[in-house]
């Protein structure tokens, strides 16, 4: 029986159909450890697999996204959020024309290394530890050298720079120098795609959580971006593609007025949401579980032991302690935290 090799099938699909300027699976750099190609799957399609399958990736659906661990069904977690990436992304790139399949690898790879708490115990640990710590170089990490139990996932040199340049905190949206964006379009879609996603969802629970109302959105936004959450979330995915696709090449922007208008945004958020006193004293209060757990470990690192935790030979003991901890989801964190430190009554005999 002839050997089916469907990978090639795909590939030369993806070069009959997709823009000149999107990066062909067949035109990839690389793995960091070469190996033999699937014969079902794309490079980017195995990346994609490869990342859905991982412990990570499954670990995301209890670590926080704003509110920490919320009673309510329907807020945000960093997996539902990983997901929203994804379908924008998706949709962004299938409607220029770029590879959809590593578009889709680079969001679900996003935000492996994010802490439990989110960005409060991002905050705490890159504080502490003296090499500081940022979620994207552990995203990074954890691709590279921490899942599979040290072995990494081996994924290619594109869907790793995605996730590296992914990253905007409180800084600029749309960067303009080469050093700081992906070298992919794909890359560089989803960059966009990921404050899409978390300004208009992150002001959706703000409003599911009574944290600020309706009415107290500015008129501008509404003005501009839509009055619904799903017309905020069109005007912004159809703004990025008709901005994007010009006459002669593919440059991914956002118009001069929705980006503005997304940034004003952003910034209202962190004003008025993420550092609001009800939120901001909880995330002050998982800064210190983190705290208190890594002085605990730093004081005797031989206790990672008991824990089954990662302890590469390369590293030093700080960095166990930071992959252990950045590795948590927010209610095992706060489990060890009580098991460690809280007295528990004793047995009646």
């Amino acid at each position: 029986m002839r050997e089916l090799n469907i990978r090639s099938t795909i590939e030369q699909r993806e070069k009959e159909t997709l823009s000149p300027y999107a990066c062909l699976s067949a035109k990839s750099r690389g793995r960091l450890v070469e190996e033999e190609p699937c014969p079902l799957r794309t490079c980017f399609q195995h990346d994609r697999d490869r990342i859905l399958h991982s412990k990570s990736f499954r670990r995301l659906k209890h670590k926080t996204q704003v509110f920490l661990s919320p009673e309510g069904d329907h807020y945000r977690t960093r997996l539902t959020h990983t997901l929203e990436v994804s379908q924008i992304a998706r949709t962004v790139a299938r409607a220029l024309l770029l590879n959809e399949d590593l578009t889709e690898a680079i969001t679900l790879g996003h935000d492996l290394g994010h802490t439990p708490f989110g960005h409060a115990g991002e905050r705490m640990l890159n504080s502490l530890l003296p090499k500081g710590f940022h979620h994207v170089r552990q995203s990074l990490r954890v691709v590279d050298l921490l899942e599979k139990e040290g072995q990494g996932l081996n994924l290619t040199a594109e869907v790793r720079d995605g996730i590296l340049h992914h990253s905007k905190g409180s800084g600029p949206v749309d960067v303009r120098h080469a050093g700081a964006k992906a070298k992919t379009l794909e890359g560089q879609i989803v960059r966009f795609a990921d404050i899409i996603a978390y300004v208009n969802h992150d002001l959706d629970d703000a409003i599911r959580a009574g944290v600020v109302e309706r009415s107290d959105i500015p008129a501008n936004f509404l003005e501009h971006l839509g009055q619904s959450h799903a017309q905020r979330i069109n005007t912004m995915v159809w703004d990025l593609i008709q901005t994007s696709s010009q006459e002669d090449e593919v440059v991914i922007a956002l118009s001069s007025q929705i980006l503005t208008s997304v940034t004003d945004l952003r910034d209202w958020l962190f004003n008025h949401v993420y550092r609001v006193p009800g939120v901001h004293n909880d995330f002050e209060k998982a800064g210190r579980v983190l705290q208190e757990l890594y002085g605990y470990f730093m004081e005797k690192p031989e206790r990672l032991m008991g824990y089954d935790a990662l302890c590469l030979e390369q590293d030093s003991a700080d960095v166990w302690v930071a992959d252990f901890l950045a590795g948590m989801t927010d209610r095992y964190a706060m489990k060890l935290y009580c098991d460690i430190f809280l007295p528990r009554p004793w047995a009646t005999l």
